[in-house]
């Protein structure tokens, strides 16, 4: 009988692999704590029409991507393709944008059927950050200065940068999209298949284009920003000064309009060399005409979402993870089958009295020897041994019990291999000063 393998594009995450993605998570987590970003949880499973509603039915999203069916009762349904529908939905339906101002933020599993590659998966991972109730531009640069505060901490801010333009409106952009329009199909045959598809449907999107002929098409193409309304220009004027007296330093793209149809006035992305063709690590941008287009009350809205796998590639490429990550045990505790249950009570009152400890109980058995193997193999700082082979090499374990224990062997688990007889009650303060953090 053959294997079950996992499914083409979903990746498991394995032990060796789960440190880093911890570290990341936690780090985004306490700067999005620290601005005042409450977290908001939404089922990976929504009504289609969704997606449909908000990211736009020509997209290649929902055109190609999603994965969507219908379920018993003839409902048609789609795992979420990206997070920001889903938090609009819930946050409308729960009464938490009507008139108010709310921060929140969300990480999860998102599905889109593509090829998949390296960091682009089809369940893949995002952090999203999502702002509601505020107009200014003041709000969409805190958005960017917090998505940079989480570079810095997590030491990859000269790995990336930031990318900014002005979208305009969605009828600035309608005139615009006939426009460009216009001066393709006068050259469609230069287009690349893709970007012919896309002339129809979606025009914006072939600025995107990395195909070279498709880009030098493009170099004599009108531009966006010929086409923007004067309030968005006062906006983005607005949020490039707040920018610069903030000190982040910013290229304008002109060809910067993301893949979503929601968006409008500032999008922004953050952008590494470091990953070959996927670059982009975080990006987003205003959306404030999703809220009532989905149903709700119109609402002013800015975002931004950032994929996990990226960045954790970003972090192993750029060599900017603490060494202690892989570190994951700090004490291994060995014992003797006689001393089997003391073991088990050391390490729990050890656990009670050194909660920031990591601590590794053998179980199973095994002659202490194997055991101190183990020790090593895990990369323990240290051992306590309750129980030792007799220095005659005869083979045979004590068999003393737990009755009376009064001292364990404290081992230093180093090329010096160094052990001492320590009172039991001088352990903790042993381990204390012999285990930083501890």
């Amino acid at each position: 009988m053959s294997k079950i393998q996992a499914i083409r594009g979903m990746n498991d995450i394995l032990p060796g692999e789960t440190p880093v993605w911890q570290y990341l998570e936690s780090t985004v987590q306490g700067v999005l704590q620290r601005y005042g970003y409450r977290e908001l949880r939404f089922p990976v499973l929504e009504q289609t029409q969704l997606f449909k509603r908000s990211i736009g039915e020509v997209t290649d999203i929902v055109e190609k991507e999603m994965y969507s069916f219908d379920d018993r009762n003839g409902e048609n349904l789609s795992l979420r393709p990206e997070g920001t529908a889903g938090c609009v939905r819930a946050a409308d339906e729960h009464g938490l944008l009507y008139n108010q101002q709310q921060r929140l933020w969300y990480k999860g599993p998102m599905f889109r059927y593509e090829r998949p590659q390296k960091g682009r998966y089809r369940q893949f991972h995002q952090i999203g950050v999502e702002a509601y109730g505020m107009a200014g531009p003041d709000i969409d640069v805190e958005v960017i200065l917090l998505s940079a505060r989480i570079w810095r901490d997590l030491g990859l801010s000269s790995h990336v940068r930031l990318e900014i333009n002005n979208i305009g409106t969605s009828q600035d952009r309608r005139a615009y999209g006939q426009a460009l329009t216009d001066y393709l199909s006068q050259r469609e045959e230069s287009l690349d298949e893709d970007s012919k598809r896309r002339l129809l449907s979606n025009p914006l999107r072939i600025l995107d284009s990395k195909v070279p002929s498709t880009q030098e098409l493009l170099a004599a193409a009108p531009s966006l920003a010929e086409f923007v309304s004067e309030e968005t220009r006062v906006h983005f004027a607005r949020l490039k000064a707040l920018l610069t007296q903030a000190g982040i330093a910013f290229v304008e793209n002109a060809r910067l309009v993301r893949g979503l149809d929601y968006y409008n006035n500032m999008v922004f992305e953050w952008i590494t060399d470091a990953l070959g063709a996927q670059g982009t690590v975080c990006a987003g941008g205003r959306y404030d005409g999703l809220v009532a287009q989905l149903g709700g009350r119109a609402t002013p809205a800015v975002g931004f979402a950032m994929g996990v796998e990226r960045l954790v590639l970003l972090l192993q490429e750029a060599g900017s993870l603490p060494a202690e990550l892989t570190q994951t045990v700090d004490l291994f505790i060995v014992a003797s089958e006689a001393m089997s249950g003391a073991a088990m009570q050391l390490s729990e009152r050890l656990r009670d009295e050194l909660p920031a400890l990591r601590i590794h109980l053998n179980c199973g058995g095994g002659k202490i020897s194997n055991q101190l193997k183990r020790a090593y193999n895990s990369g323990a700082r240290l051992a306590v041994v309750l129980g030792e082979i007799h220095e005659q090499g005869d083979g045979q374990e004590d068999s003393a019990d737990a009755e009376g224990l009064s001292s364990v062997r404290l081992r230093h688990l180093d090329e010096q291999a160094t052990s001492t007889d320590i009172a039991l009650a001088d352990l903790v303060p042993a381990l204390r000063s012999l285990i930083p953090g501890a």
